[in-house]
């Protein structure tokens, strides 16, 4: 049989390996002081940076967003306005238009009623140009048949007779007509 020795030991507490322990162990904890202080810090420090910077660009996000939304609300009233605005000038100018339309017809009847008047007049002037016309060309002819009936018949006293006796009946009224 075998029998093991302390000098041939599997695993022996000894003071040396208490002391390799603890020297390992101090070094451990010196190196985890420093990795984190090196390492761990920072990393803690960017993850932080990090988070408020996501935090503040959520927030810019939702003033934007709510910025946008009153923007956009804004926007659709004054759409509302302007098509009421735009409403209200094309009914505007359609009064207008049946109103210089209604004008146009009023002075076109009185223009029309002018001319007709004034075709009226003329036409009236016409006829009484024409009525003396033929009272004057009817007096020539009666004349001219008088004269032709007198010349043979009657003697130059008789005939100053008749002439005078016409123009009393005549009078100063057939004249004037």
């Amino acid at each position: 049989m075998v029998l093991l020795t302390l000098d041939n030991r599997i695993f022996g507490l000894d003071p040396q390996l208490a002391f390799q322990l603890l020297y390992q162990g101090i070094a451990i904890f010196i190196m985890f002081m420093a990795a984190s202080y090196l390492l761990i810090e920072p990393v803690r420090k960017i993850l932080n940076d990090r988070k408020e910077r996501v935090m503040r660009d959520q927030k810019e996000a939702a003033e934007s967003r709510a910025t946008a939304e009153s923007l956009k609300a804004e926007y659709d009233g004054k759409l509302k306005e302007i098509d009421k605005v735009a409403e209200q000038i094309l009914s505007d100018s359609r009064k207008k238009a049946l109103q210089r339309e209604n004008e146009i017809i009023g002075d076109a009847k009185t223009e029309a009623s002018r001319i007709v008047s004034a075709a009226r007049e003329e036409a009236e002037l016409e006829r009484k140009r024409v009525r003396d016309e033929m009272k004057q060309e009817m007096i020539s002819v009666a004349s001219a048949i008088a004269e032709k009936i007198i010349v043979a018949s009657v003697t130059p006293e008789q005939q100053n007779a008749l002439i005078e006796q016409t123009l009393k009946e005549m009078g100063d009224d057939t004249w004037r007509n």
